[in-house]
């Protein structure tokens, strides 16, 4: 049945190309619509530069900007509350699969705001289940995951980051990431232990900015083990957390190169450190957001291509802006298959 689905999926997008291909040149949708359109006379602008598209190996899908928490560092802040149907959000996944997509991750926002969990949920499982796709991710501050989660959709989840920028609660509330009297580091460590129970590889985010820059987590890290640990360096995007229409106001979090440097030499021993600078972020991540555009970050500010499904994987991901070697160079690809991990569960 998966496979008879993953080839109706294909059928469907070849139709859609054929169909779509008859419309005026001028024709423009500024959004998904329902129907079968995979493929589109690809805009001047992204016929400049190489042929040969990237593949898009690893994707970050930002289905939603809504979130119940307000970091002041937020580059991906919440303009709109748009969620695509779940299953066009499906159709555009099938479609990345079939250009050569190993690795999806879920993002926001908050991913598990939409329908309490059971949307990511949703496609979750069909990205294992019918897509098989070796490596399925989500980004979360956790703070709205429950057990029954893990018992319904744990089996199809290769990996769970959760963002944790301090050990300390005081600097927790500082930088936004707190909702209510929920104390954010005691969550973190009950869902370390979910995690061991239900064979999810667990994997820990931070952003390193002016409030923690100083702090030592080397002791919390090596307790926590988690298989990565993703330090990013606290990043200026135009229109996101900075400038006049941006949401957030981020220019008091920046830290300099070298305040950055200092705080990689602090945690040199933890063996599972993954260092990000800004210039890696920005050009070696194939973002999508909740349109299913890519977002190019070169320039400093998110600019989206068309959505994948109005002009095809192929034509969108040429305006991308990614960096393939860059992508590599920072270790992008990786053991990301728990199928594939020597864990000790």
């Amino acid at each position: 049945l998966s496979v008879g689905r993953a080839v109706l999926a294909a059928l469907r997008g070849r139709l859609g190309a054929l169909c779509w291909s008859l419309a005026p040149l001028s024709l423009s949708l500024p959004l998904p619509l329902p129907g079968w359109r995979d493929s589109a006379p690809r805009p001047q602008r992204e016929q400049e530069g190489d042929d040969a598209a990237p593949t898009p190996t690893s994707v970050n899908y930002h289905f939603t900007r809504q979130c119940n928490y307000k970091c002041g560092f937020c580059f991906h802040t919440a303009k709109t509350s748009f969620v695509l149907p779940l299953e066009e959000a499906k159709r555009g996944l099938a479609m990345l699969k079939e250009a050569g997509m190993e690795k999806i991750n879920f993002s926001g926002g908050e991913p598990f705001l939409q329908d309490r969990g059971e949307f990511v949920g949703k496609l979750v499982q069909f990205c294992k289940q019918e897509l098989e796709l070796p490596s399925v991710s989500i980004v979360s501050n956790g703070s709205l995951i429950r057990k029954q989660w893990f018992e319904k959709y744990g089996e199809y989840l290769d990996i769970l980051a959760i963002s944790c920028d301090s050990f300390d609660e005081d600097v927790n509330v500082l930088i936004g990431r707190r909702q209510g009297k929920k104390n954010h580091v005691e969550n973190l460590h009950k869902l370390r232990q979910w995690c061991r129970e239900y064979a999810v590889a667990f994997k820990i985010n931070s952003v390193i900015n002016r409030f923690n820059v100083e702090e030592d987590m080397n002791e919390q890290i090596k307790a926590l083990n988690p298989v990565r640990w993703k330090v990013f360096q606290c990043l200026l995007i135009e229109g996101e957390n900075s400038g006049e229409d941006a949401l957030r106001e981020a220019e008091k979090f920046v830290i300099s190169d070298e305040d950055f440097d200092r705080f990689l030499d602090r945690h040199k021993d933890v063996s599972c450190l993954v260092p990000e600078s800004n210039q890696k972020m920005r050009d070696s991540y194939l973002i999508l957001d909740e349109y299913m555009r890519f977002l190019n970050c070169r320039n400093g500010r998110k600019e989206p291509s068309k959505s994948i499904l109005d002009v095809g994987v192929e034509a969108a991901i040429k305006f991308s802006g990614f960096d393939e070697k860059m992508f590599l160079k920072r270790g992008g690809k990786y053991v990301w298959s728990k199928a594939d991990m020597k864990l000790d569960w």
